[in-house]
């Protein structure tokens, strides 16, 4: 019986991508896979069809060789290999290790086992005031970690010995077997995955590679970090297991309340207390900003309780650029609490003025009360 074109065995066409013949094939390999259809022999027959031609067709080279002569590219005649000993699960191995990972048969190899034995990521708090994190500093920070035992330079083997291959899985820390059309790959359980095996452990470290110690590191703190903001230290977290690579150490950046200013972002603000005389007659003063410095404000004369002024630039610094937040300041007008016999009279004075010429506002809202209070 004639075989059929591979291109129409996976329902795809010539100019289609990698992707495409894959997703063709999976689709059709778990819908006639044999663990699937229980014995089925017609389903047997198209999974391996398809295998076939996904063997073919995933390949540039094999592919370009059936473009140009089809079938005949496969056979003894043409020079090529042919399907009788064909291994239909590495086919199948090579779809599910793309979608579902190394469990499904994918490769093992010394930088994965490095990486998969990568030491523990570590966080460390850091408490700083708002003026440090206006002009950045030098942050020492001491902490407590597992680190490269110096004795065994990580190997976890004595001194004078060496770790040896696993002669259980060649170093690869992982056995493969195959299980009908799978193929289940499994943590080696003589080296635990790690590929070597230690004949003499180091006395200091048992073996493990790492010890517990005191580190101190310093570190740079920008200036304008905000709450929350993560500094990443690379490699200054804990040791990984036998030489295995370090993990990170991370920052953790948390910024003391201040006293006068609140911070929201780049820019910072604050309250500004004046007496009830200054709203109304007008005043210059001056305020403080973040650098430690002074500025002076004028303040309109009637200036209104809560109107807010702002300062160019006098804010904090934005993290990794060279501008600056604002400074705003909301003008809260102080009623005197406390009256001499003097004031009392001169206020009651005032009254008496503002009674025959009543403020803007005060006059619109008693005009808007008394039309609500008719209707």
């Amino acid at each position: 019986m004639a075989k059929r074109d591979y291109y129409d065995v996976l329902g795809v066409g010539k100019t289609s991508t990698k992707e495409d013949i894959k997703r063709a094939y999976r689709k059709l390999a778990l819908k006639y896979h044999p663990d699937k259809t229980k014995g089925d022999k017609k389903s047997e027959e198209k999974f391996k069809e398809a295998s076939e031609a996904y063997h073919v067709l995933s390949d540039e080279k094999r592919k370009a060789n059936y473009d140009q002569f089809g079938h005949a590219a496969f056979e003894g005649a043409g020079g090529g290999q042919g399907f009788s000993n064909f291994d239909f699960s590495s086919s199948f191995s090579d779809i599910f290790e793309d979608f579902f990972g190394d469990s499904f048969g994918g490769g093992f190899d010394s930088s994965s086992r490095r990486y998969n034995n990568r030491g523990n990521d570590l966080r460390y708090d850091v408490n700083i005031s708002l003026e440090d994190a206006y002009k950045g500093l030098e942050k020492k920070v001491k902490y407590t970690a597992y680190k490269k035992c110096k004795d065994c330079t990580g190997s976890g083997a004595a001194k004078g010995s060496k770790p040896i291959i696993c002669s259980y899985c060649n170093g690869k820390g992982k056995i493969r077997t195959n299980q009908g059309f799978f193929t289940i790959q499994q943590t080696c359980h003589n080296c635990s995955g790690y590929g070597e095996t230690i004949s003499k452990p180091c006395n200091s470290c048992n073996g493990n590679g790492k010890i517990q110690g005191q580190e101190n590191v310093s570190v740079r703190i920008p200036k304008g970090v905000d709450d929350g903001t993560r500094i990443r230290l690379s490699g200054k977290g804990e040791a990984g297991t036998k030489g295995a690579t370090s993990g990170d150490l991370y920052l953790f950046i948390s910024i003391d309340n201040h006293n006068i200013f609140k911070r929201s972002e780049e820019n910072l603000y604050y309250e500004l207390p004046i007496t009830f005389s200054d709203a109304a007659l007008g005043t210059t003063v001056e305020v403080p900003s973040i650098d430690g410095g002074k500025s002076k404000i004028k303040i309109p004369s009637g200036t209104q309780h809560g109107k807010q002024l702002r300062l160019r630039g006098k804010g904090m610094p934005v993290l990794r650029r060279s501008t600056f937040g604002d400074l705003y300041i909301r003008i809260v007008t102080e009623v005197p609490v406390s009256l001499s016999k003097r004031q009392k009279e001169i206020l009651e004075e005032f009254k008496k003025i503002e009674d025959d010429k009543p403020n803007p506002m005060m006059k619109s809202f008693f005009e808007k009360a008394k039309k609500f209070w008719k209707n």
